[in-house]
């Protein structure tokens, strides 16, 4: 797939699948931003990608002033948007008798509110065209013990961008999800810190292992080229084959 010179915008682009995925972008010749948190983070996957095509931003885009960064940081480029791919997340497992105000706060904010308001301020940036696609999973039609919460995140992201690609088809603007399984990354080793538990993951799945953010990537580059140019509005699921989810 080729995306020379096109421009791509990646929420949480310093590690996992975010990060996977800039790089794939990069090395299919696109100019990508990276945004994240933690100002350490992305100087680490600036330095290991390695490429002066590679941007990196400071923009927490769970709040609003962290998305305003990223509209400012556009806006004065004077560069249109290809490609946005909305990846930041978070995820706490708990059961729902012990999840906290402030556990499901942070959740929503990061994973739905930030999606949300990242794409509606990205909006006139958008080229004729442009692809958009979500990172949600496959949560969200799941019923996996001790995510409640993390879970509603990904269904509200779901309709989100259904909804989008109907109020963007006009524009001729797709907008498309990518689900995927369990996979093998910073975020979810802190989420999942468990060997036995990351094992019982790796046994939900018909393949037999977890999946690699590579994979995802792949994926992602795929839903936003011009070999999707007649897709929008789906959910492509990139789960090795999930049987189910720790429902005991």
């Amino acid at each position: 797939m080729n995306f020379t010179d096109k421009n791509v915008v990646i929420t949480g682009g310093s590690t996992g699948i975010g990060f996977a995925t800039a790089k794939a972008f990069i090395e299919a010749g696109a100019n990508v931003l990276i945004t994240g948190r933690n100002a350490d983070n992305l100087k680490s996957a600036e330095e290991r990608i390695n490429n002066p095509k590679l941007k990196t931003l400071v923009s927490d885009t769970s709040n609003l002033s962290g998305i305003a960064v990223l509209e400012k940081h556009v806006a004065e480029s004077g560069n249109k948007v290809d490609v946005l791919f909305l990846n930041a997340g978070t995820a706490v497992f708990t059961p729902i008798e012990q999840t906290t105000e402030e556990d499901f706060d942070h959740q929503f904010n990061t994973n739905v509110k930030g999606y949300y308001f990242t794409l509606q301020k990205m909006i006139p940036y958008f080229t004729e065209g442009s692809s958009v696609v979500f990172n949600s999973s496959t949560v969200a039609t799941t019923a996996q013990m001790y995510g409640s919460v993390y879970s509603a995140t990904k269904g509200a992201v779901n309709k989100i961008a259904q909804i989008a690609a109907n109020e963007l088809a006009e524009r001729k603007i797709r907008v498309n999800i990518v689900s995927p399984g369990p996979t093998k990354t910073e975020g979810f080793d802190k989420a999942v810190p468990s060997l036995e538990m990351q094992d019982e993951f790796a046994k939900s799945v018909a393949l037999g292992r977890m999946g690699d953010p590579s994979e995802i990537a792949k994926a992602v580059l795929f839903l936003a080229s011009d070999q999707a140019s007649f897709i929008t509005g789906t959910q492509l699921l990139v789960d090795g084959g999930a049987i189910g989810y720790l429902l005991k």
